[in-house]
């Protein structure tokens, strides 16, 4: 992505960064015909390495709004609920202390399941327990769960959602979490 800041259209635009879930969204902009997205997902990403590249990442393109999928491969890892909350407040302060408006609206995403970490299930709603309660302490953050509706309603999770690697989604599972960010995007 180096020196493509000057190729984008940054009136209000609306940025998504975090793991290959967001990079792997290949049809993305077509999701958001109305909107002015931009994809900076980046494979196998932890916070971690979110916080490393977010000049690169986020503050280049000065964003109205920012959605944030991290979490994910930071608990497969073998990180902490905790530890992920530390970084994931230390990158908000980041962002607010280097980009224009210090109060650009942030949305983060949910971890989502999947069948390959289906066993790491308890430390995951631990974290997005823990990233809905950091959301609602700041006024300019929200949440997105993309989590719940990814399951069916006894409990197990929609089949039909994941590519052969059990990891990633589909189309399918793409389509839920639609419905769960698009009433989040400004206008």
């Amino acid at each position: 992505f180096k020196g493509d800041e000057n190729s984008i259209n940054k009136e209000k635009l609306i940025l998504f960064t975090g793991s290959s879930s967001i990079r792997l969204w290949v049809d993305f902009k077509n999701y958001f015909p109305d909107h002015n997205v931009l994809n900076r997902g980046f494979g196998g990403s932890e916070t971690s390495d979110l916080i490393y590249h977010a000049e690169a990442l986020i503050y280049k393109y000065d964003p109205k709004q920012i959605f944030i999928y991290e979490g994910d491969n930071d608990i497969n890892s073998g990180e902490k609920p905790r530890a992920i909350l530390k970084e994931m407040r230390q990158l908000l302060e980041m962002i607010g202390n280097n980009i224009r408006n210090s109060d650009t609206p942030i949305v983060l995403i949910s971890a989502k399941p999947s069948p390959v970490r289906l066993h790491l299930k308890k430390k995951y709603l631990i974290l997005n327990r823990r990233l809905k309660r950091l959301a609602n302490k700041h006024p300019n953050v929200s949440y997105a769960d993309v989590w719940t509706p990814m399951f069916d309603q006894d409990g197990t999770l929609k089949p039909g959602l994941f590519i052969e690697d059990d990891l990633h989604m589909n189309k399918k599972g793409y389509d839920i979490w639609i419905k769960v960010i698009a009433p989040l995007l400004l206008d």
